[in-house]
């Protein structure tokens, strides 16, 4: 879990991106680990109250993918999120939606409540990276695992 404090709003956030403070290829391989996929990483950049729009936070975000990396099924709350390819190409699927593969420079937005099923680096060999930004109410987690399809 990674814990921001914004100094100027006295905003702190809580956010669920991996199991660990360290990146998923820093954490030690257990044997039950060591048959399963990489993780992301959640780097937050910003996070600012909106002002004139009481209750709702922005916050922007580098989500980086190791080669081969999957995260866990999931949903962002009732956050509007933006994604955007910096690097490499994204494979993902939200509710019932196909299978879209993202490459640097596209982009696509995931509405509120909605279901990410599936992301994950397409290259067993080179990182991804996406920016990430949210739009979301004040105070909830940006992530939350739901495994449910």
């Amino acid at each position: 879990m990674i814990g921001m404090r914004i100094a100027a709003g006295l905003l702190a956030v809580a956010t669920a991106c991996s199991t660990s403070n360290q990146p998923a290829h820093a954490q030690r391989p257990t044997a039950a680990a060591a048959s399963t996929r990489p993780s992301e990483t959640l780097k937050p950049l910003l996070q600012q109250a909106l002002p004139n729009v009481k209750g709702k936070t922005f916050t922007s975000a580098v989500v980086e993918l190791p080669p081969n990396a999957r995260a866990m099924p999931h949903r962002h709350g009732q956050a509007f999120v933006y994604a955007y390819v910096l690097d490499g190409t994204v494979r993902s699927k939200l509710d019932d939606k196909p299978v879209t593969n993202y490459h640097q420079g596209e982009n696509w937005v995931e509405q509120p409540g909605a279901h990410h099923v599936l992301t994950e680096n397409t290259s067993r060999t080179k990182p991804a990276k996406l920016l990430v930004v949210f739009v979301s109410d004040t105070g909830d987690k940006l992530k939350v695992e739901d495994p449910r399809s």
